[in-house]
């Protein structure tokens, strides 16, 4: 007599219990179900064969997602008794419908038993089906609504119909199930964007802190606008001309966030953190960069997407122009600044540093003041200088005397940028400023 294994199972009538042993074997290394034999091997034989064969195969193809059929063969024997042998599906994890894709509705098979699944036994089978692109597996959570991507999507008149699901990645095609970026995109999102304010450079001293959640696209509204108010500005005047100077570029805060949000690891379950302070602002995603590219290559523009069908979204928002542009568009916006972004990498984490402009320009001028220079006279340049006020200096000591249209053309700046450069070199001796307004000029002191 045989006994119940971890590849045989016995059942003395059909009953609905069986779909769970076609489960568990379909999500383990397959068995065979004899029914019409009792738990103890005995012949007990099915008192209308041909019904039950019916009611079986009808059972197991609606009772049973994704299709499993394709990994089972009946075989009716003589003795009343109907085989089922159950082949390894390749599309796991194999569930109950009526349940959906969570413990109560995966079994795999345990010595002679048929349990349930794990939660991690789960990830694990949908990895092993679905290949390692994040994005791209079934969620385990399949209870989502989408109300915020919803309004981002009507916002930028962009079709959010159902009938879109699978083209954008939030369904696949096997069994209509969400995707992870589905999660990622729905209201029960469970990634955050956390934002601390320190007190001081070290980071040490809390001063205030918030946490975002729900979708992806309400994080991004709520963590720029929260970003927005830590923007300080600093006000200077040219003339009678009050000049308005935030701490950090919009559109460099802007960039930073889109590209935690989309580049970051979403396989691990940590947050996205910004940390600001008077010095600067930090924006740390989980996931280093992926294989085959540095830190160099991004700052030079080379993108690989992580989180491929997650950016063509954005792209097709109109949230980001094309992959790479959004830190070269950074460090554009940083060029006339004392110090620079930059950019950290570790095998897990990816940081952007973006300093405070107004406190760069201070510590500059600071700098300046406290190095011992000599006054400038045509030929005679100071031991100190950048390389924006060398270039100043040689104009003027060939032309004599340039206006502020000249000055922002020859160095390729802003009017906040020549003012500031132009207020520096005058205090340090440089440079005389003669006039104001439409008239001012500037010549070598």
């Amino acid at each position: 007599m045989q006994y119940e294994s971890e590849r045989i199972e016995y059942k003395s009538q059909m009953i609905n219990d069986i779909y769970k042993e076609v489960i568990a074997f379909a999500n383990t290394d397959g068995g065979i179900i004899y029914i019409g034999i009792d738990d103890e091997g005995n012949l007990i034989g099915i008192d209308n064969v041909d019904e039950t064969y019916t009611r079986l195969t009808n059972g197991i193809r609606d009772a049973i997602a994704p299709d499993v059929t394709m990994f089972i063969r009946y075989v009716l024997q003589e003795n009343k008794v109907i085989r089922i042998e159950v082949g390894e599906g390749s599309y796991k994890p194999y569930y109950l419908k009526s349940k959906g894709m969570k413990p109560t509705g995966v079994y795999v098979r345990q010595g002679a038993s048929s349990v349930q699944a794990s939660p991690d036994q789960i990830r694990r089978m949908i990895k092993d089906s679905d290949g390692d692109v994040f994005e791209e597996m079934r969620t385990v959570t399949q209870e989502l609504s989408f109300d915020e991507a919803e309004r981002a999507f009507r916002r930028y008149k962009v079709d959010f119909s159902e009938e879109k699901y699978i083209a954008l990645g939030l369904r696949n095609l096997h069994d209509d199930l969400y995707t992870n970026l589905a999660l990622i995109l729905s209201d029960q999102c469970q990634h955050t964007t956390k934002i601390a304010v320190f007190g001081d450079e070290a980071n040490t001293t809390f001063k205030d802190a918030k946490e975002f959640g729900g979708s992806i696209f309400r994080q991004l509204d709520d963590s720029y606008s929260y970003l927005t108010l830590c923007n300080r500005t600093a006000a200077a005047f040219n003339g009678l001309t009050r000049i308005e100077l935030p701490d950090y570029p919009e559109e460099a805060l802007r960039e930073a966030l889109l590209n935690a949000l989309i580049h970051r690891d979403y396989s691990y379950s940590g947050s996205i953190i910004i940390n600001v302070n008077d010095s600067c602002m930090e924006f740390i995603s989980i996931g280093g960069l992926l294989p085959g590219l540095s830190a160099d290559d991004i700052r030079s523009g080379i993108s690989q997407p992580r989180n491929r069908k997650l950016a063509e979204i954005f792209h097709r928002l109109k949230l980001i122009e094309s992959y790479g542009t959004g830190i070269r568009k950074i460090y554009a916006l940083y060029k006339d600044c004392a110090a620079q972004p930059r950019i950290e990498v570790t095998t897990n984490t990816f940081k952007l540093l973006l300093p405070n402009m107004n406190t760069s320009a201070k510590a500059a001028e600071t700098t300046s003041e406290a190095t011992e220079t000599t006054p400038a006279t045509a030929g005679s340049v100071p031991a100190v200088i950048t390389p924006q006020m060398k270039t100043v200096i040689d104009y003027l000591s060939e032309y004599e005397e340039m206006t502020d249209e000249d000055l922002q053309d020859l160095l390729n700046i802003k009017k906040t940028r020549a003012y500031l450069l132009t207020r520096q070199m005058h205090e340090n001796g440089l440079i005389d400023i003669i006039g104001r307004g439409a008239a001012k000029r500037y010549r070598l002191k």
